[in-house]
């Protein structure tokens, strides 16, 4: 006789229905995760192809403190929701303005980076095929940042407004696994822009 016939059924966990919101995450997650992937390879693929300069290492500056701001904002997004799942509203409120925050740098920093590149090295998008790929790909993730600063900045304002609550914290948490794919795909990003490619 098996073990399993055995066992009380009190002792059995009961099934539940997962939450239809982190389902539906995890689907635009999967989604958007084919549409990197093609910019990613296609990057890879071109890179020291093009027939005239610049190349990468020759324009190209590491963004080593705006990755520190984004990867560091997982760490707040995380702690934010552990705060609100504990009734904390206080400190949630305050973990979630130090994440759009971090994230807001970031995207600044990009910003500069572009103007830098656009204004002073004169490199644009039609440069040559590094720069069709480089804006393409870091591009591609600026604006996904810019949907989830969006985002940060809407829950926040609900936060100040007394609208998000601990019974809320479902749909908080299934925001936060949009921003951690945001820092998810940068390290890809980061890897073989900066890294890789140069």
């Amino acid at each position: 006789m098996s073990t399993a016939a055995v066992r009380p059924a009190s002792l059995e966990t009961p099934w539940s229905l997962p939450y239809k919101g982190q389902i539906g995450m995890l689907c635009l997650i999967a989604a958007e995760s084919s549409i990197f992937t093609i910019f990613v390879v296609a990057y890879i693929f071109y890179i020291g192809k093009s027939l005239t300069g610049p190349m990468p290492r020759e324009i190209l500056e590491v963004p080593i403190f705006a990755t520190i701001c984004l990867l560091s904002s997982s760490l707040t997004i995380h702690a934010a929701v552990g705060a609100l799942r504990k009734g904390n509203l206080a400190m949630f409120r305050l973990l979630w303005f130090i994440t759009l925050a971090l994230g807001a740098i970031f995207l600044f920093k990009t910003g500069s980076e572009w103007q830098r590149l656009i204004y002073e090295k004169n490199f644009t998008i039609s440069t040559n095929l590094f720069g069709t790929t480089y804006y393409s790909l870091v591009g591609l993730h600026a604006s996904h940042v810019i949907v989830g600063l969006v985002g940060l900045l809407t829950v926040f304002l609900l936060a100040l407004a007394g609208r998000v609550r601990q019974e809320h914290v479902d749909n908080v948490d299934t925001f936060a696994l949009y921003w951690h794919f945001v820092d998810a795909v940068w390290v890809v990003v980061f890897t073989v822009v900066y890294i890789v490619g140069r």
